[in-house]
């Protein structure tokens, strides 16, 4: 343990004095994904709410067909302005977010007391258009609604008997919970910053030693090469986890000045959920240093290393992507997959849901093993001659 404590401190003080290195990995890493995230999330709120309150300019075609029902729209905040030629190339080429049409049967059918026939035309796959087709349906539904219960009550029936049911609606989530929806990326920035934020130290003690022909004195001195390759290992582990905690608070800060009346909801990540989260991180940072350390360890230089990167990042991006196009309940089996019961978990911390015991035991204890396994592979690969030897 002193020999892995002296190599330690070590890498620490060459990564301390690349202040570069230093001050990129540890200010633009963590700051930029908070920022970029709580930027992205206030231009949506904003737009959304500029979209909700500002008129819905609404083109209609065979307007002439339902006078009653276009006077009414124009009193609900709805602009209404002449159809273009083709209705269908307006909205192909985004000219027109939706269009009303009125079918000429619409007035014949109105006075028979039956359907009348209007049609929405828009485009599904477009993002921007959904907030003006759902004003625009909600607005349709109402006046449904109430021009059916004036036709009830002109034929002596009480507009009750058409709802033969009254649903009422109670909402169990929580501004936590509903800060979960929003946030469901941050636990694939956490784990790919608790992963990988060591990835270059770990690297380059191993991988870049070895091409500055470095390594070959290090592995000469009487110490173990598993203490050697451990004291790499730990230097790696407590950037990562700096990497990780400095992004926590970050997130902590950024969140702060986020207006709570632009989402409904005051998004507030508290200490204590910082440091659930930071524990939960702990296993990953370690396990993400150890195959690090193993893939440098049989990398013939530096930059047959960095080529890895690429992959190692599509692995913790694996878990959000399921879950993303298939998601599933908790269950307590996954507790036991590393990455995937971080994501699971941090979730669960950030709507303010209780984990259990067993789960917290499963996430950390199958991470370290996990981790405990590569670093065996790892120093294995250390006691190779081939090691010292610079390609």
């Amino acid at each position: 343990m002193k020999a892995a404590w002296i190599v330690l401190k070590k890498e620490l003080l060459d990564l301390i004095r690349d202040r570069r290195t230093l001050v990129i990995s540890l200010l633009m890493g963590p700051l930029l994904g908070p920022a970029l995230m709580v930027g992205l999330i206030t231009l949506m709120a904003s737009k959304e709410m500029d979209r909700a309150e500002k008129p819905l300019e609404l083109a209609v075609v065979g307007a002439e067909h339902a006078p009653n029902l276009v006077d009414w729209l124009s009193t609900m905040n709805v602009e209404i302005k002449p159809a273009p030629a083709d209705p269908d190339a307006a909205i192909r080429d985004q000219d027109e977010d939706v269009i009303l049409r009125i079918t000429a049967e619409f007035g014949e059918e109105w006075r028979k007391s039956r359907p009348a026939p209007i049609e929405l035309i828009h485009d599904s796959t477009r993002q921007d258009a959904r907030t003006p087709v759902r004003r625009l349906e909600g607005l349709l539904q109402t006046y449904d609604r109430q021009m059916g219960a004036l036709r009830m009550v002109a034929r002596g029936i009480s507009p009750v008997v058409g709802t033969p049911m009254q649903i009422n609606r109670r909402d169990l989530s929580t501004p936590e919970s509903r800060a979960g929806m929003l946030l469901a990326f941050l636990p694939y920035l956490l784990i790919l910053g608790g992963f990988l934020g060591g990835a270059y130290l770990a690297m380059d003690a191993t991988a870049g030693e070895r091409e500055r022909q470095s390594l070959e004195p290090l592995l000469a001195t009487p110490a173990s090469r598993e203490a050697i390759m451990s004291g790499k290992l730990l230097a790696a582990s407590v950037f990562a986890l700096l990497t990780s905690l400095l992004t926590l608070l970050a997130f902590k800060l950024c969140f702060a000045f986020l207006p709570a009346s632009m989402l409904g909801f005051k998004i507030d990540i508290s200490t204590l959920a910082i440091a659930k989260m930071f524990v939960l991180i702990v296993p990953i940072a370690v396990f993400g240093s150890c195959l690090v350390t193993l893939l440098a360890a049989t990398a013939k230089s530096m930059k047959e290393a960095q080529s890895y990167m690429t992959l190692l990042m599509l692995l913790p991006m694996l878990p959000t992507l399921v879950l993303m196009v298939s998601p599933v309940k908790n269950q307590l089996w996954m507790a036991a997959v590393p990455l995937l019961s971080q994501n699971q978990l941090i979730l669960k911390v950030v709507r303010a849901e209780t984990i259990s015991t067993s789960e917290w035991a499963l996430a950390l204890g199958a991470g370290l093993a996990l981790a405990g396994v590569v670093w065996f592979i790892a120093s294995r690969l250390y006691h190779r001659e081939q090691l010292a030897i610079s390609a």
